[in-house]
């Protein structure tokens, strides 16, 4: 150990030992172990089999447990908070105000189902009355800007090659299904989806005046164009090719290269002045041209009306929503529709999410917990700068990058320091189809204002209440809301083996994203740029493909394995997240030191916390969808795939070779 890390040691367990003194530690028992099971054949079901057996998932739900499956409890949360502001006595113009009366809309069903689809007709209309390709772009390029993209996606966002600066994006759309992949794929569960979204499809026909053989054509037309516009998409895994997906050019050569697309006149509609765009994904606007001259005018007509249909399907009467649970429920295995409060609670959250944050951070968040999950985030990127120093694959210029991208990264914890208002928002608490509206609409402004200015970065990219964490690596930032800081990720008053073994794998998770096969592409400002030695990347993504290979081979259902490829990121910011986790804790009186609680070490207690954070049980229609769109492994895999890398593991519960998480040590995968 040099004197610098030695020091650095040191200073790291004075400043732990502090934060242990000063919080008040309460005994947290860990219950539900299952001792049929052996810790090193299957880690997670040894932790979880005892509550996974007994744990019955909520009709309304996908899902039952910790990560996304806690934002369930937390909508309950919030409509507690939109039940009392909507009933009290507001002032004028309070968020108090736009919350009650935003949630009051949507909780008059009796009003909604009384308008029917009337307020969606004067969109319909306007479709109908569409006379050539260029007012078909025009109603797509209006659309966009109230919510309703269609054939067109649009977004302002820092520029991968200047991320100081927000430039206008383009991304591949017009599809109803959640990616390509389910238009082509012929095994027997994709084939049920495709049938129920048809049929989903045929309702909304239906439901707007067409009889059932009518309905069932125009079903099948609108989904033959979506098939044809599928085909043109990038697949989730070619979608994380970086360099790839930036394709920057001028507007003049856009326009010149879809004469069809009329892209000086969408730009006009749109509000945009701009000399160049990203087009992320080009095959997409390159076939959308040749498309639109190519499919009947009416059959356009067609898709327009189904997919302005699609997206308002929650704003109109209950007949809609029925028919796209109908569909829902084949796609995800969700038995029976959400309570409407719940609904109304996520619609709010998405639409006016930083007011709503206000009042929910102020009800169930403490400063305590900020300060203290700040404290945590700080070791943890010492204990990285650390395990950095000691790589053996790196070269001391690519570290000396790596640390100092490392110690520039911005820390966002809780909620944000300048909230967002949303007073051009128009709200009635009897009309809950306008109030959306006006929302999404909002929002596209909110977005265009940034267009051609500096990167705002204070910004956030979720909500206070939601159980989440994230990187962003165009600002180099990791951001924990204030939901993720609660049990069992986060107990001020925990052990510091839960803690850390707890949100310390999620912080550590994050900031490894900055280093994970995408992360590794930016530099400590967000710009795409080398920052490596040619041999030490050579190394680097020697050392990823690894993490393919062993995740590839894990089995979910069936025959289903995980895509190694598709969640390589999120993979490799586990495996780091763990082992950085574990090296901050060591740095803590508990976790060098040796005392059992309940008869587990620290070691195991750390251990056992990891399974206990990602302890979810999901229907089998959920889990096929989550394989097949979510860039993280299901939450088994989270556990145990790092887990089963880890000396510390092996040690703390005498892994041995015939045990099926035994790994020899020489096939370990360590990159961070």
């Amino acid at each position: 150990m040099t004197k610098l890390v030695f020091l650095l040691a040191v200073a790291l367990s004075l400043a732990a030992c502090n934060n242990y003194v000063a919080a008040q530690k309460k005994h947290i028992a860990v219950e539900g172990i299952d001792p049929a099971k052996k810790p090193g054949d299957n880690f997670f079901l040894y932790i979880n089999n005892k509550w996974y057996d007994t744990a019955r998932i909520p009709p309304s739900q996908s899902g039952v447990g910790a990560y996304m499956f806690m934002n369930y409890p937390q909508r309950l949360r919030l409509q507690g908070i939109l039940d009392s502001v909507s009933k009290a006595t507001n002032t004028t113009g309070s968020i108090e105000q736009q919350l009650g009366d935003f949630y009051a809309s949507g909780m008059d069903t009796l009003t909604i189902d009384k308008r029917g689809y009337d307020p969606i007709k004067p969109m319909l209309r306007a479709i109908d009355s569409i006379a050539d390709v260029a007012g078909l772009v025009r109603f797509a390029a209006s659309g966009l800007k109230a919510g309703n993209g269609s054939i067109l996606s649009f977004s302002v966002g820092p520029d991968n090659k200047n991320s100081h600066l927000n430039i206008a994006h383009l991304y591949q759309t017009g599809i109803g299904m959640p990616d390509r992949d389910y238009y082509f794929k012929t095994d027997s569960p994709t084939v049920a989806i495709q049938a129920a979204y048809k049929k989903y499809l045929a309702a909304l026909f239906t439901l707007t005046g067409s009889n059932a053989a009518t309905a069932l054509s125009n079903a099948t037309l609108v989904y033959g164009i979506e098939k044809q516009l599928a085909a043109t998409h990038k697949t989730n895994i070619e979608l994380r090719d970086i360099n790839a997906n930036y394709n920057k050019m001028p507007v003049a050569v856009l326009a010149k290269k879809h004469p069809n697309m009329g892209w000086l006149n969408v730009l006009t509609i749109l509000g945009v002045t701009t000399d160049s765009i990203d087009v992320a994904q080009t095959a997409y606007y390159d076939q959308l041209n040749a498309l639109l001259p190519g499919i009947p005018l009416s059959d356009w007509k067609l898709y327009l009306k189904a997919s302005t249909l699609n997206v308002y399907t929650g704003e109109l009467s209950k007949p809609f929503g029925d028919a796209a649970f109908e569909y829902t429920k084949v796609l995800k295995g969700q038995a029976v529709q959400k309570a409407r409060g719940e609904q109304i609670a996520e619609a709010v959250d998405q639409l006016l999410g930083e007011a709503l944050g206000q009042l929910y951070v102020k009800k169930y968040f403490t400063e305590n917990a900020r300060k203290r999950a700040l404290e945590l985030v700080n070791n943890l990127q010492q204990a990285f700068a650390a395990r950095i120093n000691h790589l053996d694959w790196m070269s001391d210029s690519t570290k000396q990058k790596a640390k100092e991208k490392l110690f520039a990264i911005t820390k966002k914890i809780g909620y944000p320091d300048k909230w967002r208002t949303y007073k051009q928002v128009h709200i009635e608490r009897s009309s809950y189809f306008e109030n959306v509206v006006s929302a999404a609409s909002n929002d596209y402004r909110h977005q265009l204002e940034k267009l051609g200015k500096p990167v705002d970065r204070s910004e956030w990219f979720t909500t206070p209440s939601t159980v989440t964490a994230y990187y962003n690596p165009a600002a180099n930032e990791i951001v924990f809301p204030a939901a993720i800081l609660q049990s069992p990720y986060f107990d001020e008053a925990a052990d510091d083996a839960l803690n850390y073994g707890g949100i310390g794998m999620v912080i550590g998770h994050e900031m490894t994203h900055a280093f994970d096969d995408q992360g590794a592409q930016f530099d400590k400002d967000g710009n795409v740029s080398n920052w490596w030695t040619k041999g030490d990347y050579a190394r680097f993504k020697a050392k990823t493909q690894q993490v393919v290979d062993l995740y590839s081979t894990f089995t979910v259902l069936d025959t289903l394995h995980v895509k190694g490829a598709l969640t390589l990121g999120e993979n490799t910011a586990d495996v780091g997240g763990v082992s950085i986790a574990y090296d901050a804790f060591k740095l803590t009186p508990q976790g060098h030191g040796t005392t059992r609680i309940d008869g587990f070490t620290p070691d195991q207690r750390f251990c056992i916390s990891i399974a206990r954070i990602w302890r979810v049980k999901m229907k089998d229609a959920f889990l096929r969808y989550w394989i097949n769109n979510n860039p993280h492994s299901p939450p088994m895999w989270r556990v145990n795939g790092p887990l089963m890398n880890m000396p510390y593991f092996h040690q703390a519960f005498n892994i041995q070779p015939g045990d099926k998480m035994y790994v020899a040590e020489k096939d370990r995968i360590k990159i961070w």
